[in-house]
């Protein structure tokens, strides 16, 4: 079987992060230490967005919020609003950039043929990222590893060799071939959990959902069982190992860098696709972009 077009983009991931921190050297309007920062966007990209407020505050470099454009708070004051587009054509992004009171605007889209580049007061351009698949892959993860290294420029290298290993491990039988997966992540893994699931959803028609690595043990836990997945992006909290163990379910924890393993998740949506009869590359009442109308 020829791979699916998703499945040939997913696998340029590691060569994509190691040209956007080269590019986040020298670029012009990322987030700088001390400013209050708003992050947005719509599905993947709002997913990004919460990785990257994590990632930010975690590091301290101040104040970070994420929303999906649709929720983004309007008169709320921010020193530097970020939003993350693929197709610089997402009607609810675009009003979140025009609407943002004067405050400076960075972009990071994959299209430079876009309104994006007249609504943003920058624009990062990963345009060796975009992907004709409408299910994201490299563009969204290479468009947090352009912001990563912004706040640590050393660390990309070693996550892309960490992801060309996630590339070629093969995936356990079981995981494949589970009927439904919960994806959990503390800090900034949880926006990447989010991720993962919709992955899965978006190409397989999966049943799958994603939690705070705390929260799982109040209610989530109780669907796991036999037949079914627990994989935790980053290390589990202390005991839950055993917890998970107990109901038959498979726990999936190496506890690499969360974002190379988003690249073993993604690889499981095609995986588990192909498996069902499905077509990763043309997912289920699904467009590349939305543009709303009126």
């Amino acid at each position: 079987m020829k791979p699916s077009l998703t499945h040939r983009e997913l696998l340029t991931q590691p060569e994509s992060w190691r040209r956007a921190a080269h590019a986040a050297s020298s670029a012009t309007g990322l987030p700088v230490p001390g400013e209050r920062v708003a992050v947005t966007g719509c599905g993947t990209s709002w997913f990004m967005a919460q990785a990257y407020a994590a990632l930010r505050e975690a590091a301290g470099q101040g104040e970070t919020d994420a929303f999906a454009a649709s929720e983004f708070p309007r008169g709320r004051a921010y020193d530097r609003v970020v939003a993350i587009t693929r197709s610089g054509t997402t009607t609810e992004v675009l009003r979140v950039l025009a609407a943002a009171g004067g405050a400076p605007t960075l972009a990071i889209t994959a299209d430079p043929k876009t309104p994006v580049m007249d609504t943003a007061t920058e624009v990062a351009v990963l345009d060796w990222a975009d992907e004709e698949s409408v299910v994201q892959t490299r563009f969204a993860t290479t468009a947090l590893a352009f912001l990563r290294a912004g706040l640590s420029p050393s660390g990309a290298a070693v996550v892309a060799d960490e992801a060309e290993r996630a590339l070629s491990a093969p995936l356990p039988s079981a995981v494949v071939e589970a009927e439904q997966w919960t994806f959990l992540g503390a800090g900034w893994a949880y926006g990447l959990a989010q991720e993962a699931a919709l992955k899965m959803r978006e190409a397989a028609g999966a049943w799958t959902e994603a939690y705070p690595a705390m929260e799982y043990r109040h209610g989530p836990v109780a669907i796991a069982g036999p037949g079914r997945v627990v994989w935790s992006f980053g290390p589990l909290p202390e005991g839950l190992a055993g917890e998970v163990a107990a109901t038959g379910a498979t726990l999936v924890a190496d506890g690499g860098d969360p974002m190379a393993d988003l690249v073993r998740a993604q690889r499981l949506a095609v995986a588990v696709a192909e498996s069902r009869g499905l077509n990763p590359d043309a997912p289920r009442h699904l467009t590349r972009s939305v543009v709303l109308s009126g």
